[in-house]
């Protein structure tokens, strides 16, 4: 199988990133092949809204996005919005500094592995 040089990455995401044992087979692939393999957090992978807003999120730090188009409703169209649920609320205890970035759940944002790759190369 060849593959384009300038790929450095494999990027899985879905139901298949969250399958540990697919995981773990397609990491030994790439690595006979000299690629990274790219995966979202398992947690990340089983709800496809949050999948949906995790590739949002990370195209905004790309800077790649839109304008939202002109809205269609007059100005003084206004709209009641109540979140079920507040941001901030869940974690406003916080815990004490994690031990090891296992325990903390910390994984690199696809930006950050992206943008550390295109350095490399240059």
């Amino acid at each position: 199988m060849n593959i384009e040089p300038s790929i450095k990455h494999l990027v899985v995401s879905g139901g298949v990133a969250s399958n540990q044992y697919v995981r773990a087979r397609l990491d030994e692939v790439v690595k006979r092949k000299s690629l990274q393999l790219v995966c979202p957090p398992p947690s990340l992978c089983t709800d496809n809204g949050v999948m949906v807003a995790w590739t949002g999120i990370e195209h905004f730090r790309m800077g790649r996005f839109d304008p939202p188009p002109p809205a269609d409703e007059p100005e003084d169209v206004v709209y009641d919005l109540r979140p079920r649920w507040p941001l901030g609320e869940e974690y406003d205890k916080g815990r004490s500094e994690a031990r090891s970035l296992r325990r903390a759940r910390v994984h690199p944002s696809l930006t950050s592995i992206i943008q550390a790759s295109l350095q490399q190369q240059h």
